[in-house]
């Protein structure tokens, strides 16, 4: 059986009488990337700062590779690297700087800092920009500083927060092949995003996260098998009707009989998206 990286048990977080999550439990298998997905507001957040132990608990229990926070949050600290949706850097230092920083505050020898910099630079595409002051960077330089950042200690597992938020559509794609590398290097990773996209293409597990509660979870595959992997978009004055097949052959059946009367009628495949549509309507 593979090892779980991380479980959450019952977590429930109360703030000022509004329960933010209401008893959430989910595992993260070792070498997995599972995300959590939802909307703003959903919960993401709240759960990322009480894992690192930035939030605390109202109740339930997070086990860091079989060790609780409360028993051991130094040790289970070190284990984990956190980018924020926020970005945090200091402006005025260099990115070389912010690495030796944040290795200096995890006590690291100064020849394994200097070491570790280089190494993930190379994996960033950072290494021309290592003088740079970070005020200098781009919106997409940053994002990749803060998750190499987060690696400088080699924790076995990392959190991230959003980390293409705001991002161009070829930025985030440049950040998705930084995330996919660092997971192929065997860390573990739990992400939070509310883009369909990103979850689908990046994840091997999704958790849906709505208004504090966990409504479903499951791989993106089975997701999409589960509701049919075509859709047929029937566009309407009221809005869009949407239809699923479990296979091609019978949504072009239904694509012909829709298009006699309407020229507004689009086949596609189904994504996560679809699946979010469902879920969250039921939910509702």
């Amino acid at each position: 059986m593979s090892e779980i990286a991380l479980e959450v048990r019952n977590l429930t977080k109360i703030y000022s009488n509004t329960p933010a999550l209401k008893g959430i439990s989910f595992t993260v298998k070792k070498g997995e990337l599972f995300s959590l997905l939802g909307p703003n507001g959903a919960g993401k957040t709240t759960t990322l700062r009480i894992i690192t132990s930035l939030t605390k608990a109202s109740g339930g229990t997070v086990l860091v590779f079989g060790k609780s926070l409360n028993e051991d949050e130094k040790i289970v600290k070190r284990r984990i690297g956190f980018v924020p949706q926020h970005i945090n850097l200091d402006m005025e230092l260099t990115v070389r700087e912010n690495l030796l920083i944040h290795g200096l505050l995890y006590g690291m020898p100064l020849r394994e800092i200097k070491k570790r910099t280089e190494e993930l630079l190379e994996i960033a595409e950072l290494k021309e920009r290592g003088n740079s002051k970070v005020k200098e960077l781009s919106g997409g330089l940053k994002r990749r500083l803060l998750i190499i950042r987060a690696l400088m200690h080699s924790p076995a597992l990392l959190l991230l927060d959003e980390p293409t938020v705001g991002l161009d559509p070829h930025i985030r794609r440049k950040i998705w092949g930084l995330i996919k590398q660092i997971q192929n290097s065997g860390t573990t990773i739990l992400l939070t995003t509310h883009y369909m996209d990103e979850a689908e293409l990046l994840s091997d597990r999704v958790a849906f996260i709505i208004s504090g509660e966990i409504i479903a979870q499951d791989s993106p595959l089975n997701f999409i098998k589960k509701l049919g992997e075509y859709a047929l978009d029937i566009f309407t004055d009221t809005g869009i009707s949407t239809h699923y097949f479990k296979n091609k052959e019978d949504a072009e059946k239904a694509l012909q009989t829709h298009t006699t009367y309407s020229n507004h009628v689009t086949l596609r495949k189904v994504t996560l998206e679809d699946i979010f549509v469902k879920l969250t309507e039921r939910h509702l």
